[in-house]
């Protein structure tokens, strides 16, 4: 963007504050913006950015593992729908016994109910903005957590985290749920081919965290769906991590609030037939509820949060 466009920008916003002031809007202005900044560092503070946890710093020219042309950028640019999808994507994935018996032995899930929520996010959003060089790293990262992440089901048969069939399953509920959310709020026209090319796109980290298989359409995702739905399980293991997921812990309304919605809608964002194997699904007029609920906090916060992280990351994009 040119240098005399810029100040073309400021200036205009210096004029319009100034006629704000001039007309006593001040005061109204930084209320406002105390609320923005409030909002914006609970959001912070719920998935660790700002601690260092989440390095999206990129070399000029270096676009990382996708780059802003991509529809990965675009899928992942929205709070809202990346916290309503992920949320989603771990009820799904709890219905697997052996991905289930990892969460249940190998992490605190309930003292720390939205701990892999907010992993998952720093992960996410480290391999989509940052550079190479860490987008690389966070996947080495994973899969050295994979390797101690092992053990036996109740019936005694193993399970691995490293396991390439259980990577391919945590996958493709993590990306659909992610698809799902993006469409359903943020934007519905979103054709199918680039709905593909998301899919095809995240392959990539799929593939280096040692999945295979991997789905890479909409219509192959819904086939793998219905393949490995006989493996699916609920149990009351299953019921104890969806309830620590979907209890508001918060002690703050307006966090409280938020996770009260997001939970409501990762629920009915989930397939039909998910939805009834947690017997969580949703009646019509809640349904709409939910749905209304959902579109206020995503606007809310994208008015709060501006899209940062997507706007710095594109300033240092060979395509800016």
């Amino acid at each position: 963007m040119r240098f005399s466009v810029l100040i073309g920008r400021a200036s205009i916003l210096s004029e319009r504050r100034a006629l704000l002031k001039f007309l006593g809007a001040g005061p109204y202005l930084e209320g406002m913006d105390r609320i923005r900044r409030s909002i914006a560092g609970q959001v912070h503070a719920l998935i660790g950015s700002g601690s260092g946890a989440i390095d999206i710093e990129r070399a000029a020219g270096d676009d990382g593992l996708f780059g802003p042309s991509s529809v990965t950028w675009r899928v992942h640019s929205d709070f809202t729908t990346m916290m309503i999808g992920g949320l989603s994507a771990l009820l799904l994935q709890m219905l697997h016994p052996r991905v289930l018996a990892g969460v249940w032995d190998h992490s605190n899930f309930r003292d720390d109910p939205l701990g892999r929520l907010r992993r998952t996010a720093q992960f996410v959003s480290g391999t989509t903005y940052g550079s190479t060089t860490r987008a690389l790293a966070l996947i080495e990262q994973i899969n050295a957590i994979h390797d101690r992440v092992l053990g036996h089901l109740p019936d005694g048969s193993p399970y691995s985290a490293r396991d390439p069939e259980l990577l391919t399953w945590v996958h493709v509920s993590s990306v659909t749920g992610f698809l799902r959310a993006y469409v359903r709020y943020r934007d519905p026209f979103l054709s199918f081919a680039d709905q593909d090319r998301y899919l095809q796109e995240m392959s990539e980290i799929a593939r280096r965290l040692g999945a295979i298989s991997i789905p890479v359409s909409l219509t192959q995702c819904e086939l793998y769906f219905e393949a490995i739905r006989p493996q699916l399980r609920v149990d009351m293991r299953t019921r104890e991590v969806a309830r620590a997921l979907l209890s508001p812990r918060p002690s703050r309304l307006g966090p409280r609030l938020f996770r009260a919605v997001s939970s409501k809608a990762a629920i009915d964002l989930l397939p039909g037939w998910a939805a009834r194997m947690h017997q969580l699904t949703l009646p019509g007029p809640e349904r709409l509820l939910v749905r209304t609920g959902a579109q206020g906090a995503q606007a809310l916060l994208r008015w709060a949060l501006q899209d940062r992280t997507v706007r710095r990351a594109r300033e240092t994009s060979t395509a800016s």
